[in-house]
């Protein structure tokens, strides 16, 4: 009977993790990274973004390169006007087109023509900041990039952390079930030899209730730790669990030690670039008032028959305009620009001294979790050694069964207190090196 107790007991605790290894990846930390930076969707909308921006400054092109167009039209038409007028162009006009009663009104004409017409911008000072604004904004864009991909990378690590925390809770709670359940055999043999009372069984049997619900706890864990990796990776394999290849271990605080935040990070460098933006906008609605000069020309071909090329001539020339009152739009314009640009500049400032807050707080969380994991550390040691001795003076009748039980619980606690410290060691480290990069 006892042998049948024993192999039930052995299947029991491997049903949790035979459940883990149906479908189960084992990755480690650098191949997460690599898939992460190749498969994750919100960086591909980052690019796009980036992509978005650069056509937009391509655009800008417009402002020293020509405009062609070509076009052929086809008409027939008894209007006088349009008749004389085909004529014209045709060069087919004599002496009898002036005919008054042919003048007033002709006969059927037809007209086939081909332009083609060329624009030239010359002078454009309000469109030459346009475009550096444009550029400014493409420079933000490949910037903000480059910095999501910096917080993906932070984001995979804490994620990985997290997942290799939840496995290593497992197997903690999963020990803790185990030694319950072998303590609850005791008891039971105990109550069963008269030494101690029912309640002594019924408080065991609880606290591995209690320990088996801690177990699918953290199985639920495990699960979330791995469907977020999932999401991560944008892998849509809904059966599969992730697990860590490399074990949850606390990592050594870097030497490298930097107070300031560093005006080289991409997003103050973007958000630096976005306030340039503004300024060149708010130069280009000033300049906006000047003149602009362009060039232009056209060339034409004019028949009576379809695709014919008979008659030829061009036009060229230069055009200089110039806005002189538009009823306030311009310079309502100029006005909104010019606060647009003093307040990117306002919150330039403000995101900087808020970055610097953000490092300082972290800095400190560092130092007091660095004291928390050595207490946690020791905390942990000291209830071991407790239990162990609860343990052997319980199994010589010196100690109460609720004793016995409230050190194996404070044993699981610190345990768990100590995984959880070194998990936010570990995340508020990598945390730092994002904010200093």
């Amino acid at each position: 009977m006892k042998k049948r107790t024993r192999i039930s007991l052995v299947v029991l605790l491997g049903l949790p993790f035979a459940t883990l290894a149906q479908d189960t990846i084992v990755i480690s930390h650098a191949e997460l990274l690599q898939k992460a930076t190749e498969k994750n969707i919100q960086l591909k909308i980052a690019q796009k973004n980036t992509e978005s921006a650069k056509a937009d400054f391509r655009q800008t092109n417009a402002l020293f390169m020509p405009s062609i167009s070509a076009s052929y039209t086809g008409i027939s038409t008894t209007n006088p006007l349009m008749a004389f007028g085909s004529k014209l162009n045709q060069e087919v006009l004599s002496a009898s087109d002036f005919n008054p009663e042919l003048l007033n009104n002709p006969n059927k004409t037809k007209n086939f023509a081909t332009k083609i017409e060329v624009m030239q911008p010359l002078l454009n000072a309000d469109g030459w900041l346009g475009r550096i604004a444009a550029q400014n904004k493409m420079d933000a864009y490949v910037l903000q990039q480059g910095r999501y991909q910096e917080y993906l990378i932070w984001e995979t690590n804490k994620a990985y952390s997290q997942l290799q925390l939840a496995y290593k809770a497992l197997e903690v709670v999963q020990k803790a079930k185990q030694t319950a359940t072998i303590n609850l055999r005791t008891v039971s043999h105990y109550f069963a030899q008269g030494l101690i009372q029912k309640t002594d069984v019924l408080a065991m049997q609880i606290r591995v209730n209690e320990v088996e619900n801690q177990v699918q706890f953290a199985l639920s864990s495990v699960q979330n730790a791995s469907d977020y990796l999932a999401y991560l990776l944008d892998d849509n394999t809904k059966k599969s669990t992730y697990k860590p290849a490399d074990q949850l271990v606390q990592i050594e605080q870097t030497s490298e030690t930097i107070m300031l935040i560093p005006e080289s990070r991409k997003d103050i460098q973007a958000a630096s670039k976005s306030t340039e933006a503004y300024q060149a906008m708010h130069k280009s609605s000033v300049l906006h008032l000047l003149p602009k000069l362009n060039a232009f020309g056209n060339y034409e071909l004019y028949d009576t028959e379809l695709l014919g090329t008979k008659a030829k001539g061009y036009t060229i020339g230069a055009q200089l305009s110039w806005s002189v009152f538009d009823g306030y739009s311009s310079i309502g314009k100029m006005q909104k620009a010019k606060a647009e640009a003093q307040k990117s500049s306002l919150e330039l400032a403000q995101y900087k001294a808020q970055s610097q807050l953000e490092l300082n707080s972290t800095y400190r969380k560092l130092t007091d979790l660095t004291n928390k994991v050595s207490l946690s550390k020791l905390a942990l040691a000291q209830s071991v050694e407790a239990y162990t001795i609860k343990a052997n003076r319980f199994a010589q009748g010196l100690e109460k069964t609720t004793d016995l039980l409230n050190t194996e619980t404070q044993v699981l606690q610190k345990e768990l207190e100590h995984l959880q410290a070194i998990f936010d060691y570990q995340v508020t480290q990598h945390y730092i090196h994002f904010l200093t990069h």
